[in-house]
């Protein structure tokens, strides 16, 4: 008998036609997909497009107005743009607070961890507010890992890093996928989905128009279904072709 359906890993996160509104402003708007285990998914799109609001809802931060949250009963690790981490603290001791804030049945067990995955235990006693912008970052992402979440969420997690900056955190946060720790970050730098997703979101005004390999949409253009067909010289410039089809 086959066991194909019984030992297929689990999607840690599904969402089921997911809306928001702010006001008279539809953030969202019915948007549906499943998350695999191990998978990256940058989330693109214009100013306003419903990334943020995306994620928040995702985290838990925000409920929708609609829809359905389908997970794996462990929440999601929530890593904002903005850290909210304490300067004057060293960086064993900010991972210790917020374990303790999550309530981690063993805390200093999930320092010593989070401390060894992010390369950050020769760093351990140094004060956060004297790190570089990509070690600071890395401890913001070790408190969204350290509840050991299926699905870690990312908002514009290289904005402020510098390119070697962003390159040795692109490689760690790679690296997550090896313990089948699902990412979904969102960015306005098109090239690090280029390099680094294995899935496009392209969100605009609230919807979500298409869903697939940074390979596939590129192909969707070449394929004549977008103005100006023929192949694009770029992911972005897919984009661009492929928003101007559905009128943005």
């Amino acid at each position: 008998m086959s066991t194909t359906a019984s030992t297929k890993p689990r999607a840690p996160l599904t969402a089921r036609a997911l809306s928001k509104r702010f006001g008279a402003r539809v953030a969202l708007r019915e948007l549906s997909f499943e998350l695999a285990p191990g998978e990256r998914v940058g989330i693109v799109g214009p100013n306003g497009a419903g990334k943020t609001t995306l994620l928040s809802i995702l985290a838990g931060v925000l409920a929708p107005d609609h829809g359905d949250l389908i997970g794996s009963g462990r929440r999601a690790g929530w890593v904002p743009q903005q850290p909210s981490l304490y300067s004057k603290l060293s960086v064993a001791e900010n991972l210790r607070l917020f374990a303790r804030l999550e309530r981690l049945a063993e805390p200093d067990a999930a320092v010593e961890r989070m401390l060894e995955q992010t390369g950050l235990r020769d760093r351990a006693n140094d004060e956060v507010g004297r790190l570089s912008g990509g070690n600071r970052q890395r401890v913001n992402i070790a408190i969204g890992l350290l509840a050991e979440p299926p699905v870690l969420l990312l908002d514009e997690p290289t904005a402020a890093l510098d390119p070697s900056q962003r390159e040795r955190l692109w490689e760690f946060i790679s690296s997550l996928g090896d313990d089948g720790t699902t990412v979904v970050f969102s960015t306005h730098d098109v090239s690090e989905v280029e390099r680094h997703a294995h899935r496009v979101m392209l969100l605009a005004e609230g919807e979500l128009l298409f869903s697939g390999t940074p390979g596939e949409l590129e192909r969707a253009v070449a394929d004549g279904s977008a103005p100006g067909a023929g192949r694009s010289a770029d992911l972005e410039s897919a984009l661009l072709r492929f928003l101007k089809l559905h009128g943005h």
